[in-house]
């Protein structure tokens, strides 16, 4: 009996022992959709089948838990090893500030090729990547097309802007709401603001003002972008609350068919179907998505064809391991990504991955993308964490009536100005 325990006790301390030198990987997720989340677990399993010595470790928070919270991990020892990333300025300011590893000396250039150059770029800060590109969306309005033919409403021939007041008035006489958004959270709004800049300035509006000189985010371009959007607040086109209704909680409105229009990415396809009170939401055959309006005389021609949207990410952390890294190129390679494309959870960068699409939505989507003449990162990533805020501020002022089109636009310079 006493060499029974003596065995069993060394065999519980080299269990012991093989659990201490586990190497964990955090990752920190804005919370996504319950299909993406089983994805994840899927992959994490796979990988510490291979991998016994390492521990990977996924968290979720809501959206704009996510955003307050993550410049405060940063800057703590409790920060995570990989992070979900926008890109832009944003990830500039935290690879300026010291919280990021560059990555580009233990990614094998295999690895690297099979991503778009222009993505990679994304993750690139003077010349050194500090993580990969996940997937690139667009904003689109989705259509729910019972309520717009129930309206007399043709989604198809909508194409300028004007079009799109018309349309929203006469859905309002047939006594449909005619866009549900997430006015709380602020930048649901932003995109019409940051469209509508593109559609009236030209695909390189903004980079020119973020450059000065001649242009600047106090131009005219910028101005009639805002009364463009004040012309639509003004039709009261939005559901009661709009100011206080959340992103989540809109989606799943437009979801239970509360209203004709949603400004939204191609990633809420199924996360809105989760916040649908029966769990189910809108059919394929009852949506549609519609490209923003053109505008019919803009201040800049060339606008017509740029997307919106984002090449959405992971960053990784100053103190990752090479575990972290790894596990990054694991998640992202073309096979784990295929089958992302398959379930059409979101259309993957990965090189080839979207040939393994299924959903018609994310066909179009990947079409608008790889057509478009631009492709313009959410201005409240890529212009950085405080004037992006400040982006926000103002669109959701405009479409409260608490600002002017002129305001708005001196509000977005100065934060510029005192970045």
């Amino acid at each position: 009996m006493k060499l029974y325990a003596t065995t069993a006790l060394a065999l519980a301390l080299g269990t012991g022992a093989a659990q201490a030198q586990q190497t964990e990987v955090n990752i920190l997720r804005v919370q996504p959709g319950d299909d993406e989340q089983v994805f994840y677990s899927e992959v994490e399993r796979a990988y510490e089948a291979e991998h016994p010595d390492v521990d990977v470790v996924f968290e979720y928070i809501a959206n704009e838990a996510y955003k307050s919270k993550l410049p405060t991990l940063l800057q703590s020892d409790a920060r995570p090893d990989l992070f979900y990333s926008w890109g832009g300025e944003t990830l500039r300011e935290q690879a300026e500030a010291g919280f990021l590893r560059p990555i580009g000396d233990v990614v094998s250039e295999d690895v690297l090729s099979g991503f778009p150059q222009a993505a990679l770029e994304a993750y690139t800060v003077d010349g050194s990547l500090y993580g990969l590109p996940l997937y690139a969306t667009e904003v689109i309005f989705w259509v729910n097309t019972e309520l717009t033919e129930q309206a007399g409403v043709d989604h198809e021939s909508i194409e300028t802007w004007d079009d799109f007041l018309q349309a929203v008035q006469t859905l309002k006489d047939a006594g449909v709401t005619p866009i549900i958004a997430g006015g709380q959270d602020k930048w649901p709004l932003h995109f019409y603001w940051s469209y509508l800049a593109l559609r009236e300035g030209g695909p390189d509006v903004v980079t020119s003002a973020m450059e000065g000189g001649e242009m600047s985010f106090e131009s005219e371009a910028f101005v009639a972008a805002g009364e463009d959007l004040v012309e639509l607040a003004e039709m009261d086109p939005f559901q009661p609350g709009v100011m206080g209704t959340t992103y989540e909680t809109a989606s799943g409105m437009f979801a239970d068919g509360e209203g004709a229009f949603h400004l939204m990415g191609d990633w809420d396809y199924l996360p809105m179907r989760g916040r649908a009170t029966d769990g189910e939401g809108l059919s394929d055959e009852q949506l549609a998505i519609m490209a923003f309006p053109t505008i019919s005389d803009p201040v800049t021609e060339g606008g017509a064809n740029a997307t919106l949207g984002g090449i959405n990410g992971w960053a990784v952390t100053a103190d990752a391991s090479e575990a972290a890294v790894d596990f990054l190129t694991f998640m992202l390679n073309r096979e784990n990504q295929e089958t992302i494309a398959e379930r059409g959870i979101f259309i993957p960068i990965v090189k080839g991955a979207d040939q393994a699409l299924q959903n018609a939505f994310f066909q179009r989507v990947a079409t608008d993308i790889s057509e478009s003449d631009y492709h313009q990162i959410f201005l409240d990533q890529f212009l950085g964490a405080s004037v992006g805020a400040t982006v926000n501020d103002v669109s959701a002022d405009l479409v409260a009536g608490a600002t002017t089109p002129e305001e708005a636009a001196a509000r977005v310079q100065e934060a510029w100005d005192f970045r």
